[in-house]
């Protein structure tokens, strides 16, 4: 019993000395870890998260980065929510949302299964798609101001001229302002929701095709009853992207109109901008904080409502 009772200590011992050399090896890979994380982390908080946090600050101040800042608690909240302005941003966001949803969203499907069936010269007409997503959106922007010319020498207006129809007023009208944007857009911006519905396409199994036709199904058939199927948790995704990308449209309207006309193409993000740049003296950066808090919170909640409700429906049969 002695024998025993001595060699336990020893047992006990040893054990000890491993896990303390263990913690030792750990904390030394682990400080090499932060090390190499350091200069990220550095890099992440003061481009991120300290605007984040200026932000924060800014919407509770009067402030236009010139005069000495004044707290005004939540004042900044409601002058944005009383400003007329507001109200038209947030209705002209909206509808720039449904335009897209109707028009944007089904395009990029229809050419990707177009294109999947397509045997030869894929790679090309892949390259044709996303073409327009590598050219700068400025120019983009300036390109269409070219075709949406409102004199007959306009390009979309010289195409009307052959069939007897227009000149139009593309931009300078304001029923027709928006939808010229959301087609803008739209050819801007597809090609990268082309490309990744195209990739997968190519993963669904061809068996599932040859299932069908053996069940003599139509091309509409196969469509709904398997690509759309197989295609579920790719659409959820995308179509929580494009609804997050319409609801901050900026450099468009900028471009195109500056908002006009009579405000028809007033977005929330260029009222962000009026505020802080085109206000009064140096602008009222207090109002743009409170406007981009305003955003980014009720993004955040769509978002996550959105996830929520869809959960299940990506492996839902």
């Amino acid at each position: 019993m002695g024998v025993l009772s001595e060699a336990v200590p020893a047992t006990t011992s040893t054990a000890d000395q491993r896990r303390a050399r263990s913690r030792f090896r750990l904390t030394r890979d682990g400080l090499g870890t932060f090390a190499f994380l350091l200069p990220l982390l550095v890099v992440f908080g003061l481009f991120a998260w300290f605007p984040i946090i200026r932000a924060l600050v800014m919407s509770v101040q009067d402030t236009n980065l010139i005069a000495v800042p004044t707290f005004v608690g939540l004042d900044n909240f409601a002058k944005v929510i009383a400003d007329p302005q507001f109200r038209i941003a947030l209705a002209n966001t909206g509808w720039f949302a449904f335009l897209a949803l109707v028009f944007g969203f089904p395009i990029p499907i229809i050419l990707a299964v177009v294109m999947s069936e397509v045997r030869r010269g894929r790679g090309l007409y892949s390259a044709l798609a996303y073409l327009p997503v590598v050219i700068p959106p400025v120019v983009s922007v300036l390109l269409w101001r070219f075709f949406y010319e409102a004199s007959s020498r306009g390009v979309f207006n010289t195409i009307l001229g052959w069939v007897g129809l227009g000149p139009l007023p593309w931009l300078q009208s304001a029923g027709t302002a928006m939808p010229s944007i959301v087609i803008e857009a739209t050819w801007a911006n597809a090609g990268a929701t082309v490309i990744i519905y195209l990739a997968a396409l190519i993963a669904v199994p061809r068996e599932l095709y040859d299932a069908a036709d053996v069940d003599g199904a139509s091309i509409w058939q196969k469509i709904r009853n398997v690509t759309l199927p197989q295609l579920r948790s790719v659409l959820l995704v995308t179509l929580i992207l494009q609804l997050l990308a319409t609801a901050q449209l900026f450099t468009e309207p900028l471009l195109f109109t500056s908002g006009g006309p009579n405000n028809s193409t007033l977005t929330v993000l260029l009222l962000i901008y009026r505020y802080a740049f085109q206000n009064s003296l140096g602008g009222d950066y207090g109002m743009a904080a409170a406007l981009s808090l305003m955003l980014a919170v009720g993004l955040g909640l769509f978002t996550a409502g959105y996830y929520r409700l869809t959960r299940g429906w990506s492996t839902t049969s």
